[in-house]
């Protein structure tokens, strides 16, 4: 398993000038890393569209890698989200999800399937281009890099554990973030 503080990290070295839909735990973690960003777009109040609302960003600003960062439990609220990102062939479009098996913002109840589902695999069977799995930090280390090269779609599934403390939601609401990467986006 890997610390899904890692996880975010490693991704945020990667980042350049890419537009993030961070949800969930996720958007915990990465708020907390990037605070402020003006490229980062949190998916409040939307459990489960974070890959919609990253396909539509994706599609709406071809020339910018758009990295979603999604949960398990959300996908499984939208999965037939993967079969519409795969069919609109968004090149520029990274879908990470952190699968630890819990709805962990909502008190840590399982999600349906946990450690029996394969979300690379529905990915790939929905038509994903790439769709990988990766359980060790120094192979997701390792493999990063060439990921970020693949045309997108990309599904990337984290098997992560987390940190007891994490950090908590960040205080600005969704009206407020679209206003800000918008601001960003036009300037």
């Amino acid at each position: 398993m890997i610390p899904s503080a890692e996880a975010t990290e490693l991704i945020a070295r990667h980042r350049g000038d890419s537009i993030v839909v961070p949800t969930m735990t996720a958007l915990k973690l990465w708020a907390a890393l990037s605070p402020g960003h003006p490229l980062d777009l949190y998916a409040f109040g939307c459990m489960g569209k974070a890959s919609s609302l990253g396909l539509g960003v994706a599609l709406a600003r071809p020339d910018r890698r758009v990295i979603v960062l999604d949960g398990d439990g959300s996908l499984l609220m939208n999965l037939g989200s993967l079969v519409t990102i795969a069919h609109m062939a968004s090149p520029n479009l990274y879908h990470f999800v952190y699968e630890d098996g819990a709805y962990t913002t909502t008190g840590g109840q399982p999600i349906p399937g946990a450690g029996k589902i394969d979300l690379a695999a529905f990915a790939r069977a929905a038509g994903y281009p790439h769709a990988y799995a990766f359980e060790n930090l120094e192979e997701l280390a390792s493999a990063l890099p060439g990921v970020f090269t693949l045309r997108g779609p990309v599904l990337v599934d984290l098997k992560v554990h987390h940190q007891p403390d994490l950090p908590p939601f960040p205080t600005l609401d969704m009206a407020q973030v679209v206003r800000r990467v918008a601001r960003a986006l036009e300037g």
